[in-house]
């Protein structure tokens, strides 16, 4: 399973309703594979959506992950407007450092 993070940002003077993240996971369909969406709003007009995928490789969940945000930004009346900023695979710098044992 993959964590995919995707950054959604709305037009300037444009602000995310306190219902958006309902909005988005009723939008999720089977098809798109997204065992667990969560919701972060970073701002009143940023919000980081992360998607929980199963997929073969990271490539493959961060491709998804760009084509189910495009259908959503076109589905989801509270995301009129809101551009796709980013998106990727967020590294966790601690799981790659050696570790020694006590």
């Amino acid at each position: 399973m993959y964590l995919v993070h995707a950054h959604l940002e709305l037009p300037p003077g444009e602000e995310l309703p306190s219902d958006v993240g309902t909005s988005v996971r009723s939008a999720i369909v089977p098809d798109d594979g997204i065992e667990h969406l969560a919701v972060h709003p970073r701002s009143t007009s940023r919000l980081t959506l992360g998607f929980y995928l199963l997929a073969d490789g990271i490539e493959e969940a961060e491709d998804r992950t760009v084509r189910v945000c495009e259908r959503l930004l076109g589905e989801v009346r509270e995301l009129a407007g809101a551009r796709l900023t980013g998106s990727g695979v967020p590294l966790v710098p601690l799981a790659f450092e050696s570790q020694t044992a006590d």
